[in-house]
């Protein structure tokens, strides 16, 4: 492909990603694997290069952009080499022409700049969420240890006990090691969340938002594959992929649970007031986690906002009437909007006097509200509020 035909190629595969967006449609990484396989022709250099304009263009657009054009043209903007492109020739985008508008910049739509001012994450904070995420890798104990494992590249050891790090883009999926079970990518942020519910061999421990398990499989690890841990989600395509990821990773210990929707407790019934700890990593806006899906950000709005926080304080409800006396109640967000992280927290605390904060003593993050924020700018990263109650005996 010529350096114009992928700008071209790229400016395509952002009109469905943008449509995608407005519809709720396929993210953006699925549409350039479909764009991918239906352009076999082009080479790896070509597919690199067309991936890194689109995410590009995705990442330097504030709002929604009317089209592929205008956000590769204000994407453009600043170098000379890659607006030379936009010269008619063929397979290449058309001359821009004299009253063209390229898409407006910025971190996101205007409310949710302010929502997220309002939120404490402003300036530095805010341009962080739209970085390069690394690639973090949390080594199973069931299997192995981060001391001895051996592994194609050196990873950096971060302060989790069996965190690993390396750079954005290592194809740690095609590793022997993580297709025999050794370890599991996941978040170092996310691998303090699972240190958060502090879970025991023999413990019952509840993952009630479990999804496809990555934070399961952290507690299975935790509890040395003793006691009893119920994986229960609403999703069921989510879910099903637990079970081999769980094998794979000779957790054998976890059980899964299909819930319906606002009937959660029914199925939950036989562990009324009996678990450990029950772990909610909460449905939320997910802005922490910019980084790995820059063009979430297009797909949210006030009212969806306020659906998840809404759903975000049942789930924290119907979690508490799980745990046992002296138990312990651990929320998760992936969000760094206080209305779906600390005024959650707020207002529980407020309804249940009962329960009580508990600090975080993390070597990262830092206090906020009840519990705890992690953000990329300040910790690396994603975006997480962390909060972790215990009930009075």
């Amino acid at each position: 492909m010529t350096p114009a035909a992928r700008v071209q190629s790229a400016i395509e595969i952002l009109d469905q990603v943008i449509e995608a967006a407005r519809s709720n449609g396929a993210p953006a990484d699925r549409i350039l694997a479909d764009w991918f396989r239906a352009h076999r022709f082009a080479g790896s250099k070509d597919k690199r290069a067309v991936r890194e304009l689109v995410y590009g263009a995705i990442r330097d657009c504030g709002p929604l952009p009317a089209s592929g054009r205008a956000a590769m043209l204000h994407f453009t903007a600043g170098d000379e080499t890659l607006r030379a492109l936009f010269d008619g020739s063929n397979y290449g985008p058309a001359a821009v022409g004299s009253t063209e508008r390229p898409a407006v910049g910025g971190i996101a739509p205007n409310w949710l700049v302010k929502s997220l001012a309002a939120s404490g994450i402003a300036g530095d904070e805010a341009k962080a969420l739209l970085g390069r995420a690394p690639l973090d890798l949390r080594v199973n104990t069931l299997k192995a240890d981060r001391e001895t494992i051996e592994l194609p590249e050196a990873g950096e050891a971060l302060a989790a006990p069996q965190a690993l790090r390396f750079p954005s883009g290592t194809q740690a999926d095609q590793w022997a090691a993580y297709r025999d079970g050794l370890a599991e990518v996941q978040d170092h942020g996310s691998q303090w969340a699972c240190a958060a519910v502090n879970a025991q061999p023999g413990e019952t421990v509840i993952d009630l938002c479990a999804g496809a398990g990555g934070k399961t499989l952290a507690l299975a690890a935790a509890m040395d594959n003793r006691g009893t841990l119920v994986a229960a989600d609403t999703d069921k395509r989510r879910l099903g992929n637990l079970p081999p990821r769980a094998e794979r990773a000779g957790a054998g210990m976890i059980e899964t649970l299909l819930l319906d929707p606002v009937k959660e407790l029914d199925a939950l019934a036989t562990f009324h007031g009996k678990a450990d700890a029950v772990l909610v990593d909460a449905p939320c806006s997910g802005t922490g986690t910019w980084r790995r899906n820059p063009e979430a950000r297009w797909r949210l709005d006030p009212k969806q906002i306020e659906r998840y926080a809404e759903t975000q304080a049942r789930l924290l409800d119907v979690a508490a009437q799980l745990v046992r006396s002296g138990g312990r109640l651990v929320y998760v967000t992936c969000s760094l909007l206080d209305v779906e992280g600390k005024d959650r927290i707020t207002a529980f605390l407020a309804a249940n006097s009962q329960w009580s904060a508990s600090p975080l003593n993390f070597p990262l993050g830092r206090p906020h509200g009840d519990g705890t924020r992690l953000t990329p700018f300040h910790d690396g990263t994603d975006g997480f509020f962390i909060a972790r109650l215990e009930l009075a005996c």
